[in-house]
């Protein structure tokens, strides 16, 4: 058997127990895919996840680095901000989830992580750029919300005003977008 067989065979074994839960089995079978092919960064991502679910901060933040040295991706970033952000190393994770973002503006993890990180640490301004191409990327609702959220911290109150009316005006039901624009209305 070819070892780029061996690799994926583990890779998707790893995969199938950490959707069960089966966190030992899907150790072992990551371990066996890194082994069988050390340039790939699926395994260690999946290793990092597995160590994220036991609370083993400093395993993860291993494979996490692993996974983002070999392919420096979204999601392995978004892994990194998110250790860093439980050890209370709040502005290199604030800068984690920012590289994140660039690499992929729809990255929900990061965008999430970072406009708490942003509020936490009186940065505001700075996500509203990162909010306005995740809302070009995804034309989400929820993201449009937490925009405007934003652009009201910083008075912006005009341009928190017209995303409102956007989504109230698709869809007049939103309670959130409801009583944020009844707050600038107030």
């Amino acid at each position: 058997m070819s070892s780029h067989l061996d690799y994926e065979i583990n890779k998707e074994l790893g995969e199938c127990y950490l959707f069960m839960g089966e966190l030992d089995k899907a150790e072992d079978y990551y371990i066996k895919a890194s082994a069988s092919s050390g340039e790939q960064a699926d395994p260690y991502m999946g290793l990092a996840t597995i160590a994220m679910q036991r609370g083993d901060m400093a395993g993860a933040l291993t494979h996490y680095s692993k996974a983002a040295t070999i392919q420096e991706s979204d999601k392995a970033l978004a892994g990194l901000g998110l250790v860093h952000m439980n050890q209370g190393e709040h502005a290199q994770a604030f800068d984690l989830f920012s590289r994140a973002l660039a690499l992929n503006p729809a990255n929900a993890v990061a965008l999430g992580c970072i406009v708490r990180e942003g509020y936490e640490q009186q940065r505001v301004e700075e996500i509203i750029p990162l909010l306005r191409s995740s809302l070009d990327a995804t034309h989400d609702s929820n993201t449009r919300i937490t925009l405007a959220g934003c652009l009201l911290f910083v008075g912006e109150t005009e341009e928190a005003r017209r995303h409102l009316s956007e989504i109230l005006d698709a869809d007049p039901g939103n309670a959130n977008a409801r009583e944020l624009y009844d707050h600038i209305a107030a």
